[in-house]
C-alpha cells in the first residue's frame, strides 16, 4: 500500500473520531489542552489498536480466502463507506456530552473505531506493514481529534455531516481502487 493510499485511508477512518471530537468541543465551555489530549489519545489509540486486532484475526484465515481477498476488502470498505455516507444524510442531532470520564471515552473510542477493525482484516490480505500502518492511522486520528475538538469549540456541529460524508467517500474510493488493482486497471 502506497503512502498516499495509507494517508487517504487514515483520513477516512479518522472522520468518525473527528466528528465526535467536534461534538465534544461543542459541549465544553472552553476546550483545554488536557481535554484535547484525552480525546486524541483515546481515539488515536483505538484507531491504531483496532486495525491490529483485525489484522491478527485476518491472518488466521488469510490463506483460506486469498483468492477472493480483493472482494473481501472491497465489500468491507464499501459497507463502512456507505454507512458513513448514510449517517451523514440522516442529520441526527448529536447529544453533546461534555464528560471525559473513563467509560464515556471508552465507549466513544470503541464506537468510532469499529470500522478500523474491518480495515485491519483487509490489511492481512493486502500484505501491509502493520506496525507502520497502525502507527500512521493512530497518529492521523490523534491529530484530527485534536483539531476536531478545537473546531467544535469554535464553530460547533456545522461540519459533522460533511466530515462523515468525506470519510465515507474516501473509504469507497479505496475499496474500488483495491478491486481495480486486482483486475490490473491500475
Amino acid at each position: 500500500m502506497s503512502i498516499l493510499a495509507l494517508f487517504t485511508l487514515a483520513v477516512g477512518l479518522s472522520m468518525d473520531a473527528f466528528a465526535v471530537s467536534v461534538c465534544k468541543g461543542l459541549a465544553v465551555q472552553k476546550a483545554t489542552i488536557r481535554q484535547g489530549l484525552i480525546i486524541g489519545i483515546w481515539f488515536g489509540g483505538f484507531q491504531g489498536l483496532m486495525p491490529l486486532i483485525g489484522y491478527l484475526l485476518g491472518i488466521q484465515f488469510q490463506e483460506k480466502i486469498q483468492s477472493i481477498d480483493h472482494w473481501v476488502a472491497f465489500i468491507l470498505l464499501s459497507i463502512i463507506g456507505f454507512n458513513m455516507i448514510r449517517e451523514s444524510f440522516l442529520g441526527q442531532e448529536e447529544k453533546t456530552n461534555s464528560s471525559f470520564a473513563f467509560w464515556d471515552m471508552f465507549i466513544l473510542a470503541v464506537a468510532t473505531s469499529i470500522d478500523a477493525l474491518a480495515v485491519g482484516i483487509t490489511f492481512a490480505f493486502l500484505k501491509v506493514h502493520i506496525l507502520y500502518a497502525i502507527s500512521f492511522i493512530g497518529t492521523t486520528t490523534f491529530l484530527f481529534s485534536l483539531a476536531g475538538m478545537k473546531i467544535g469549540n469554535i464553530f460547533g456541529i456545522k461540519y459533522k455531516a460533511k466530515a462523515e460524508m468525506a470519510g465515507g467517500c474516501i473509504l469507497l474510493m479505496i475499496g474500488v481502487k483495491i478491486l481495480m488493482e486486482h483486475f490490473g486497471v491500475f
